[in-house]
């Protein structure tokens, strides 16, 4: 069985980028494949400063997470039309990990004009380390989301995605 991997980088408790993430996580526990899910919350890593973050205890784990991924979904809110800091500094900490896997996205934000936030980071991922992203991501404001969970056409759109990533 192949290795997915979801990351879900909100550090806020109410994020619906992990509520993303969650659902996404369920649909892979339907399908014949192995799914780590790591809600970096319970990471809390050093800014990258080219120097001593390297050594932080909690990388190692992590970076191994990374390595052994054949396909990663990153779950990002959206902050200033960019994937926020977190996950971008995870990138910057493990490197060389994310090379030659496939990337997918699951965004949440605030409003429909920055759906394509996520393209920065997709860009940097290919020619950094020769990822392949995903061209179906998912992109979620409050309005997609029903009582706290994604609604029936957010959770087709994820389960569209979870397909695309298993081909």
């Amino acid at each position: 069985m192949a290795e997915y991997l979801i990351i879900s980088s909100s550090l806020n408790p109410e994020s619906r980028s992990r509520l993303l993430a969650n659902h996404l996580e369920s649909v892979y526990q339907a399908k014949p494949v192995a799914v780590k899910h790591i809600d970096l919350r319970d990471h809390p890593l050093p800014f990258c400063d080219g120097g001593s973050a390297y050594g932080h205890p909690d990388l190692p784990p992590l970076k191994e997470a990374i390595e052994k991924a054949r396909v990663i979904i990153i779950a990002t809110p959206i902050y200033n039309f960019d994937a926020n800091a977190v996950i971008k500094n995870l990138v910057e900490l493990t490197g060389q990990a994310w090379t030659n896997k496939t990337v997918g996205f699951l965004s949440a934000a605030g409003g429909k004009s920055s759906y394509m936030s996520p393209m920065g980071l997709a860009n940097s991922l290919m020619l950094d380390f020769r990822c392949i992203i995903l061209p179906r991501f998912v992109y979620a404001t409050s309005e997609d989301f029903t009582e706290g969970k994604p609604g029936k056409e957010l959770a087709d759109r994820i389960e569209r995605l979870a397909e695309e990533s298993m081909r």
